[in-house]
């Protein structure tokens, strides 16, 4: 998939194009990020995200993912001592009983990420047991990926709970430093979950939510909880938990049927109304896992646009985005927002991908 990836897409995002820090540690209001908008023909126009109410129409729906971002990495010693960090796919077991892990080297600092093992290097292997903070522990199975192992954890309370009082949030080496789990929370976090923030919502404030409402914009949730998705990997989706609700699948029928416009905030949301959707596109109410897998040659069937973050030019959400919008398009919007210096990442610019 990458060799695929790299081929239609041939971009390089200059390291200084990383958002190190949340927008209002830079000055600018969550809403207050730049927007760049894609419509079909090619037409890029540029916008601050609180233009937003502005660009959609009465009647319109947008479908926002409602799950909060756990503190999902943990401090964790080898039987060795040999410190590590242990990043955590979600707050409930998958399909197999277990959670899926991503072992990473320990920060250098006390203010460092954690960094990826190279494969040679990595200890990690099926039976290996990893100390964790207040006397819990995992014992990682068999591996899911290169990268990702399948792994049995014991904590003394509630996972949630447990990673509320010892976790902290997953970031990456491009962030400046740590950030407090609030930075990571969208206005519609309310079903802890994810692993990694849905990113995004994280433009949107009650201001700019008050302001679609009193133009007519519809606004409905999904669930879908994320999992850990190293920079380093650009690996395919693998299994999330997701739920549309009744509610939510019924009004995006109602939508279409009364010609307005389903736009996913999120590839997260696309992910879940194209895993509750039929062959005809009528999205009804889900409840599970999902291995779907959205790419040019499968399409849309129940999303007309896209709100979303920049994505680098090995990520399979590429492909996602491919299926939304169009080659074309897309190649129009990645070279407007290298030119323009755009920020990538969950803390940087967005881009809406808006149909007629």
């Amino acid at each position: 998939m990458n060799t695929a990836l790299e081929d239609r897409f041939d971009f390089t995002v200059p390291p200084e194009l990383s958002a190190r820090a949340p927008a209002e540690a830079r000055g600018v209001a969550r809403d207050g990020v730049r927007m760049l908008v894609g419509r079909p023909g090619g037409a890029v126009e540029h916008h601050r995200f609180g233009d937003l109410p502005h660009l959609l129409r009465a009647g319109d729906l947008l479908v926002v993912n409602n799950s909060a971002t756990l503190p999902a990495a943990l401090p964790g010693r080898l039987p060795d001592g040999t410190p590590v960090a242990l990043h955590l796919s979600s707050a409930e077991p998958g399909p197999h009983g277990t959670h899926l892990v991503e072992l990473r080297r320990a920060p250098e600092t006390p203010h460092g990420a954690a960094g990826p093992y190279p494969p040679e290097l990595t200890p990690a292997r099926t039976g290996l047991r990893i100390g964790l903070p207040g006397g819990a522990a995992a014992v990682l199975g068999e591996p899911f990926t290169a990268r990702l192992r399948h792994a049995r954890l014991t904590v003394p309370t509630a996972l949630p709970a447990y990673l509320s009082r010892h976790g902290r949030a997953i970031r990456y080496g491009y962030v400046d430093r740590d950030w407090p789990i609030e930075a990571y929370q969208t206005v519609f976090a309310t079903v802890p979950g994810s692993s990694e923030m849905p990113s995004a919502a994280r433009p949107f404030t009650a201001e700019v939510v008050a302001r679609l409402a009193g133009r007519g914009v519809l606004v409905a949730p999904v669930t879908l909880h994320t999992g850990v998705a190293s920079p380093e990997a650009h690996e395919a989706p693998y299994p999330e938990r997701f739920t549309v609700p009744a509610a939510t699948a019924a009004l995006t029928g109602h939508v279409r049927a009364s010609g307005g416009r389903v736009i996913a905030v999120g590839t997260t949301v696309v992910r879940a109304l194209e895993s509750a959707a039929d062959p005809d596109g009528v999205v009804r109410e889900a409840d599970g896992w999902t291995e779907l897998v959205i790419t040019p040659e499968r399409g849309v069937r129940a999303v007309d646009g896209l709100l979303t973050g920049w994505h680098e030019p090995r990520a399979s959400h590429l492909l996602m985005l491919e299926a939304v919008a169009g080659h074309a398009l897309l190649e129009r919007c990645y070279a407007e927002a290298l030119e323009h210096r755009y920020l990538w990442h969950e803390f940087g610019d967005v881009n809406l991908l808006l149909p007629d």
